[in-house]
């Protein structure tokens, strides 16, 4: 036993505390959904969950679960190429591609082993991964696994983006990748993709898009980013995730060309060594792309209430960042202050999580709050409420 390694971690979390930037977890004792019991029995209004359609506790998603641990059983207990393919992942495999417009599609346990997996079996270290600088973690580490040449471009910037296909071009790589998030997890902002892909196309560049925070809700038909800008067809590889829009639990995939996927079943680690998705929760994802397709007034009401909520906000004072996404970031600057207003909302019954460095960066600590299509007119009237009341509390507005 090292007690200097000890020691050494003891002093990064006093660090961390003395920073103000210490995460606590609070603990809810209800299924998700726009009002949560705390472990002390408070309900609140919740508007930090990643459930924009509200699916995560719907009744007949929850009852293909239930259905599927009794006809499959609770897990596969295997990975996918030795016994751990059910009929279910092929079919939800084939349901997912078809919906977002792709030859096929392979899933992982999460979207975090979906992009930790992809580039190392694709890309080699002849050719060039030229990324956003704020893409999420999971690509950062799965780009860091990688032995391509690696660009980062700053953050939407087209003219740098075209200087790193250009240096990537002088370096003589042989295969370019332009690595992006569809919406940008922090911000509520989405790519520039209609200037992404026409610099991939002037340079002979594939398109990789994380479509975590679009897929089933953004799009006239909720199949994401690429739809939105009308640009269905021109990406070349797609991940993301069931654990959002599509009921919340985990999960996540890549979509690409079929030959693409093949490889991928062959040499992605995270896919060769973790057990298969369990079948209640693909069975759930499957019935939860029939919602989506069959309910549109659901994204119709999300849209609605995104829009109504930003606006208010903003006429309150609060410095709102994004675009029209359901993502609403309340820009603070200070991690202490984002702290102190997160405590006094949950006071006052609404439930949101200030966010921090190293989440964010330094100077740009934020309460980030998530719309859903399910919150009503009085829970937004009374989160605005609450909120114009701690905001001049905190002299923030």
């Amino acid at each position: 036993m090292s007690k200097s390694f000890y020691n050494h971690i003891n002093h990064e979390i006093d660090q961390i505390l003395s920073d103000d930037l210490y995460k606590n977890e609070r603990f809810i004792n209800s299924p998700q959904q726009t009002e949560v019991k705390l472990k002390d029995g408070k309900e609140v209004m919740n508007f930090c969950a990643n459930d924009y359609l509200g699916l995560a506790n719907n009744k007949d998603i929850k009852d293909a679960a239930a259905n599927s641990i009794h006809e499959d059983g609770f897990g596969m207990a295997s990975v996918r190429f030795i016994c751990g393919t059910n009929d279910l992942h092929r079919k939800l495999e084939k349901k997912l591609s078809s919906f977002l417009g792709f030859e096929d599609c392979i899933l992982y346990v999460a979207c975090f082993d979906a992009n930790g997996g992809l580039f190392e079996p694709l890309f080699d270290h002849e050719d060039a991964i030229i990324s956003d600088s704020l893409n999420h973690a999971s690509l950062i580490d799965g780009i860091r696994l990688c032995k391509a040449k690696r660009y980062r471009y700053k953050h939407s910037d087209m003219q740098d983006l075209e200087k790193c296909l250009q240096q990537a071009d002088d370096d003589l790589t042989n295969h370019k990748v332009i690595v992006t998030d569809g919406v940008f997890s922090m911000d509520g902002t989405f790519a520039k993709l209609d200037k992404i892909v026409e610099l991939a196309q002037k340079y002979d560049a594939l398109v990789m898009l994380d479509d975590c925070h679009a897929t089933g809700f953004i799009g006239e038909n909720g199949r994401g980013t690429a739809e939105y800008f009308g640009l269905e067809g021109k990406i070349d590889i797609l991940s993301s995730t069931l654990g959002k829009a599509l009921g919340g639990a985990s999960g996540g995939f890549i979509c690409a060309k079929e030959n693409v996927i093949k490889l991928l079943k062959q040499k992605s680690r995270p896919y060769l060594f973790s057990n298969a998705l369990s079948p209640s929760i693909v069975s759930a994802s499957i019935k939860a792309l029939d919602i989506i397709k069959e309910e549109p007034k659901r994204r119709e009401r999300l849209k609605e209430n995104t829009s109504y909520f930003r606006k208010e906000m903003k006429s309150l004072g609060f410095v709102i960042k994004g675009d029209m996404h359901p993502i609403t970031p309340v820009m603070l600057g200070d991690a202490k202050t984002a702290q102190s207003m997160s405590k006094m909302l949950l006071e006052d019954g609404l439930y949101a999580i200030g966010f921090f460095y190293p989440v964010v960066p330094k100077g740009e600590a934020r309460i980030r709050l998530q719309i859903t299509s399910e919150h009503t007119k009085k829970q937004l009237d009374k989160a605005i409420e609450i909120f114009g009341k701690v905001g001049k509390e905190l002299k923030v507005i």
